[in-house]
């Protein structure tokens, strides 16, 4: 994970200099990989957490992430406003990186044994649960990744807003999925992650609807953040779903919603 950490922050500078397409995407495929890398690492070292906390708290591991975000929002629009120039922004931003990817070094947990059983595969694969849950995580990250990296085009291609309006659609995204997945971790403990997942995706579907039908400008950031919020709190469950499997569950009936439920933890269910 600091490895990864290192490299996804010194690469940050990489697309800022790039000439034609081929460097800009020899850069970003740089930056795609060491971002995968580091995403991998991080979740799985927030489950060993969790499980020590024996309570939901990868929510709130997520926030910190959207934290991240409504920073960078607030940055870019400063240097925007100010004309600062891109390689002084990102020169900043990556070495700001490296310097906390090896302070954070000495403050991880060492790997330890799983608290759970292993999962039983005879195929090789991941077990047909786990891989329904990442399909859902998969259908899940998309719609984030439409609200990501679309709302801003949306506003400025579609409504014709102003390039510092644009910039308010993913400073709403990245705030309300900060907010919800504040909130996600204690809504699970109360009621249940499957709550979180059900009534969340939910509320998802209704924002890009409000967005898509609306021609004037503050409904679709409405409808947009309306849509993160519900989808904020809904991978960090299916994230931790997986990372608690056991064998208990292999009894459970093989759909969809059991796999979900079947391989939920059950200190996150129990309300601890």
């Amino acid at each position: 994970m600091p490895i990864s950490a290192a490299l996804l922050s010194a690469s940050v500078i990489l697309p800022g200099p790039a000439t034609d397409a081929w460097t800009l995407g020899a850069s970003l495929l740089l930056f795609g990989c060491s971002n995968g890398a580091m995403d991998v690492g991080m979740n799985v070292h927030a489950i060993q957490v969790e499980r020590a906390y024996e309570r939901p708290v990868m929510s709130a591991f997520h926030a910190t992430f959207s934290v991240g975000g409504v920073l960078a929002a607030l940055l870019g629009a400063l240097t925007l406003g100010l004309g600062l120039g891109l390689a002084g922004t990102l020169g900043t931003v990556a070495l700001f990186g490296v310097v906390m990817a090896v302070a954070a070094t000495p403050l991880l947990l060492r790997p330890q044994p799983a608290a759970t059983h292993e999962v039983e595969s005879t195929s090789g694969r991941p077990p047909r649960r786990i891989r329904v849950l990442a399909a859902l995580a998969l259908m899940l990250m998309l719609c984030e990744g439409v609200a990501n990296d679309w709302s801003a085009l949306h506003l400025r291609d579609i409504l014709d807003a102003s390039p510092a309006s644009a910039v308010f659609a993913y400073g709403a995204f990245a705030t309300a999925m900060t907010v919800g997945r504040f909130l996600a971790d204690g809504v699970s403990a109360r009621f249940g992650a499957m709550a979180i997942l059900r009534y969340g995706a939910a509320l998802a579907g209704l924002g890009p609807a409000t967005a898509a039908l609306s021609p004037w400008i503050p409904l679709p950031l409405v409808g947009w953040t309306v849509a993160v919020i519900g989808l904020s709190g809904c991978v960090p469950q299916l994230f931790s779903a997986a990372g608690h499997t056991d064998r208990a569950a292999a009894g459970a009936p093989e759909s969809p919603g059991s796999a979900i439920s079947g391989y939920w933890p059950v200190p996150l269910s129990s309300g601890r």
